[in-house]
């Protein structure tokens, strides 16, 4: 649904998304301030979060891929996956080369001049590429300082801006044999055989890539690069620059995640919490805007069905039972990714739970986690 039009706010959001040049486009015409559209009100979490502090060691886990035992591996990802719902990995086996040109592929599509960006710009949810700044620009209360090229993959290299078209279809291919790696070793963390969570649910069935593009902003304390939210997926591995300006919500505080050489972020998705019945952690996040002197560029890879699966197959929790009891109630009702994604986009990065539209349980306040609570 659209906000009502008071002062023109509608007018200016349709002007803006108009330009087809996103807010690089902003940037690139000298704007000195941050229009109304894009201004946010406080965060909720602004108390305990005024003095954000970069994560100790042992908050978001570093987690060597490498290490010989599995063993020792399952429970690493376990236990990051059951409490903080981030890690970070290393020796992952995407080379360091290539995560180097999915960046600069990214920067450099971005950093075109507009008239070579228009053409990609959409907001056709068929179009497997697409171009545009905010998904939510007409739902949300507030728009972000971002633009982003969405890739639902396998897309033909042909439909891609020319800077994409060489790296990421072999970025992407690296990262299927990553993200089966990984829920190989979250399958065992639940106590399921290892092919669990790619093959017979089919969390592996689809990737989609959010490559953003977040321009240096005049007055960044006013804005957001994105606003908090969980994401609508069952993994996410994300590839960050050294830029920073990654915070998750830990404690009870927005936490800096700052950008280590090499590793590759990882979070737990809506979706896997879902089928986990909450024993897997998402986790909110956000990215504060960037400095009149920097840009920064991530590439999310969402791994969740697309396709005709998606609005086929229901997920819902699995019954695993834990310490030799019963399996405990399911505490979400089945959904397809097609109806979650749906009421994910309606609402918009909104400040509330997409998991909660479908939780079981008595009423919001008794919400599966608080981990989970006003995520989106």
């Amino acid at each position: 649904m659209e906000h009502s039009d008071s002062g023109g706010r509608l007018s200016q959001l349709k002007a803006f998304d108009d330009t087809k040049a996103g807010v690089k486009g902003l940037v690139d015409a000298g704007i000195a301030t941050v229009p109304p559209i894009f201004r946010h009100p406080p965060d909720p979490h602004a108390a305990s979060a005024s003095a954000t502090t970069t994560l100790d060691a042992d908050a978001i886990p570093v987690v060597d891929l490498g290490r010989p035992d599995p063993d020792q591996l399952v429970g690493l990802l376990r236990a990051a996956a059951e409490t903080v719902g981030f890690f970070q990995v290393v020796n992952h086996g995407v080379p360091a080369e290539l995560l180097a040109e999915t960046l600069a592929a990214v920067r450099s599509f971005n950093e075109e001049p507009a008239e070579a960006r228009r053409p990609y710009y959409t907001r056709d949810p068929a179009r497997r590429v697409r171009y545009h700044s905010n998904f939510d620009l007409f739902q949300s209360p507030a728009a972000n300082w971002r633009d982003t090229l969405f890739l639902e993959m396998p897309a033909p290299p042909e439909e891609m801006p020319p800077p994409c078209r060489a790296v990421v279809p072999e970025y992407t291919r690296q990262l299927r044999g990553l993200g089966a790696r990984l829920l190989e070793l979250l399958s065992e963390a639940l106590g399921l055989h290892a092919g669990y969570l790619e093959r017979d649910a089919g969390c592996l069935d689809g990737m989609v890539l959010a490559c953003h593009y977040y321009p240096p902003c005049p007055e960044p304390h006013l804005t957001m690069g994105t606003t908090r939210h969980s994401d609508p997926s069952f993994l996410t591995v994300l590839l960050q620059d050294g830029a920073g300006g990654l915070q998750v919500l830990h404690a009870g505080r927005w936490a800096d995640v700052p950008p280590r050489p090499g590793a590759l972020v990882v979070n737990v998705g809506d979706l896997l919490q879902l089928i986990s019945n909450d024993r897997f952690k998402s986790v909110e996040h956000r990215v504060v805007a960037m400095s009149p002197a920097a840009a920064r560029v991530s590439v999310a890879c969402f791994f969740r069905t697309t396709g005709a699966a998606a609005s086929t197959r229901a997920y819902g929790p699995i019954a695993v039972a834990t310490d030799e009891n019963e399996p405990p109630l399911p505490r979400y009702r089945s959904v397809t990714v097609a109806e979650f994604l749906a009421h994910y986009r309606d609402k918009g990065l909104d400040g509330r739970s997409a998991l909660g539209r479908f939780s079981l349980l008595p009423s919001p306040s008794s919400g599966p986690s608080s981990n989970c609570k006003q995520t989106n």
